[in-house]
């Protein structure tokens, strides 16, 4: 228990309450003082930058992945009396103008008051068709909503329900071919040998999907055929014929050694003929084979299409399969856009030519840059002496890193295409000239190219690599009596390994995805022909090549029909993210294993 001594002036007036005792009040301390502010600030530049890594990873991997999955066939039928039957692609809101007002004639002012319950705003849906044909190409129609048949006769208060006026016919087909884009009609009838044997649509469908299968063999019979028998015949024929052009340059026209060189090839070819000749008869039985079976559409003009199932790669009805069957639809065209060519130009069908260029031009690319990087490295942090002559080579290679790609591109057309492979050319292939071999944009020009492009970027990581390896582990090499190269080779390149793998990663993330540098090193739009060959010395890989980042380039940018190519220029981004993300994770396990290796040791 305390008590409180009162002061003079408290004891001579005791009538008074007493002072309670003072508190002195707490000292405020400065929240800055304590970091919360900068901790938040930090921390929101590290949310706000991984919310915008994973919204676009998510918008691409949405959009990307919904590009394959089948879609339902709508019939709309507008107030003018025309019917269009294809694949509902997306729909949207729009404000008709005066243009769009203007179309509709006497039915403008009607439709106006129907739209101001909603503000004037309508929906409309866009519709992949196709033009009544065998050979009907694709093309995209923009259908508002207030100009379907159905809502020719609705008032306002039933604006709500226009989306409920597409009709989804049962027997609707999605049927896509070889050339010419995708068909749609509703199915008709089985025709075999020019006579139609079925009307029912049920039976149809359980013949198409019977003789199908046998269609396809005898498709991917020929195909062999024409690739590897044929091919193989040609290729021969053309080496004989520049063994007599090589002849020729050497020995002169008429010598002994262009007589044995025209004579064999003269052979060659009368043998071949025969057994071209019955290569020829094989195919035109097969495709005769696969052109007596057709599938009979309907058209909304009531036009009947026949489809011959050699021109046809899949077909189904789209509004008749179960959950199970469009999973299947999915698979089927996810399989064909990793594994199979291109076909319809680049709009359909598979990129495998595109990964197989992009994986080999990246593992290339990587071969040649993480040497050069490596000894470049070695020899200005442990061999160069240490003055303003190699201050200035640094300078040089860190500002090489911010030179736009293009220029690299310009070099490697002039330094590697022009200079390097033209006298390739000149001293081992003067007898294909002027056709050129090496003198042109090719895998191995592109890759390095990519490899000058990404070899400051291996440079500065490998030099980082090197320092942050302690000084007494090469004292105590030293002190060992080891030489200077076999301390470098036995104690600094293995711990500096991962960083010079970390390098290397960087390097293929961004070699990966450079496309202005392969616009005149190599890259093209189509190049179904894989830039491999065993052929000696060149194994292909002075042939032009597909590479995905490219591929999305000309989807997004020269495509003639840019609705119908947006889908497509997600999927092909998604691939090409996919690809670089596999490749640094197969570069990371290996990191990781190496460093797991000599920090144990």
């Amino acid at each position: 228990m305390s008590y409180v001594i009162p002061t003079e002036r408290e004891a001579d007036a005791p009538d008074r309450a007493p002072r309670p005792p003072r508190r002195r009040k707490p000292r405020r301390t400065q929240l800055a003082s304590l970091g919360e502010p900068w901790v938040w600030l930090t921390a929101g530049a590290l949310a706000l930058g991984l919310f915008m890594v994973f919204g676009l990873l998510g918008v691409v991997g949405w959009n990307g992945s919904r590009t394959l999955w089948p879609r339902s066939v709508v019939l709309a039928q507008t107030a003018s009396g025309d019917a269009y039957l294809g694949e509902l692609q997306r729909q949207d809101s729009f404000v008709p103008g005066a243009d769009e007002y203007s179309r509709l004639g006497q039915r403008a002012d009607g439709i106006r008051a129907r739209l101001a319950a909603s503000g004037g705003v309508s929906q409309r849906r866009l519709l992949r068709v196709a033009r009544p044909g065998p050979e009907g190409e694709n093309y995209n129609l923009w259908i508002p909503d207030f100009d379907l048949a159905a809502n020719a006769e609705l008032g306002p208060e039933t604006v709500a329900k226009w989306s409920e006026s597409l009709l989804r016919p049962e027997w609707a087909m999605t049927v896509e071919r070889l050339s010419g884009g995708r068909q749609y009609g509703l199915l008709a009838g089985w025709i075999e040998d020019g006579e139609v044997v079925e009307t029912d649509p049920e039976r149809a469908w359980g013949l198409f999907e019977a003789r199908m299968g046998e269609v396809e063999s005898l498709r991917r019979q020929t195909r062999r055929i024409e690739r590897d028998e044929v091919g193989s015949i040609n290729d021969r024929l053309e080496r004989l014929r520049l063994a007599q052009r090589r002849a020729e340059l050497n020995s002169g026209e008429g010598s002994e050694a262009v007589r044995e060189a025209e004579q064999a090839l003269a052979d060659y070819r009368e043998q071949s003929i025969e057994k071209l000749d019955e290569l020829a008869a094989q195919v035109r039985e097969s495709e005769a084979r696969g052109e007596s079976f057709e599938l009979l559409l309907e058209s909304t003009d009531g036009r009947e299409t026949r489809l011959p199932l050699w021109g046809i790669v899949r077909a189904f009805p789209p509004n008749r399969l179960s959950l199970g069957g469009k999973v299947g639809v999915y698979a089927d065209r996810t399989w064909e856009f990793l594994s199979e060519d291109p076909r319809n130009g680049i709009q359909e069908g598979g990129l495998f030519p595109a990964i197989f260029g992009t994986v080999v031009m990246t593992l290339l690319m990587s071969i040649v840059v993480v040497p050069f990087g490596v000894l470049a490295a070695l020899y200005l942090r442990e061999y160069a002496r240490q003055g303003v002559l190699v201050s200035a080579v640094r300078i040089a290679v860190n500002n090489l890193a911010g030179v736009p790609s293009i220029v690299f591109g310009v070099f490697g057309l002039g330094f590697f295409c022009y200079g390097l492979g033209k006298g390739i050319d000149e001293l081992f292939y003067a007898e294909r000239l002027p056709n050129p071999t090496f003198g042109k944009g090719g895998l191995i020009w592109a890759s390095l190219t990519l490899a000058v492009l990404t070899l400051p970027v291996v440079i500065v990581a490998t030099e980082e690599a090197l320092s942050g390896v302690p000084s007494s582990m090469r004292e105590g090499s030293y002190a060992c009596g080891a030489t200077k190269w076999q301390t470098i080779r036995r104690i600094v390149l293995p711990r500096a390994m991962p960083g010079i793998l970390t390098g290397m990663i960087l390097a293929v993330a961004r070699g990966a995805g450079e496309v202005a540098p392969l616009m005149v090193v190599g890259a093209v739009a189509l190049a179904p022909e894989l830039p491999f060959a065993l052929e000696f010395p060149e194994f292909g890989v002075n042939r032009s090549f597909m590479h995905l980042g490219f591929q999305i380039f000309e989807l997004g940018f020269k495509s003639p029909d840019a609705e119908a190519a947006v889908p497509f220029v997600y999927t092909t981004t998604l691939l090409l993210i996919g690809v670089v993300v596999l490749l640094n994770v197969l570069a990371i396990r290996v990191r990781s294993r190496l460093r797991k290796r000599f920090l144990g040791s």
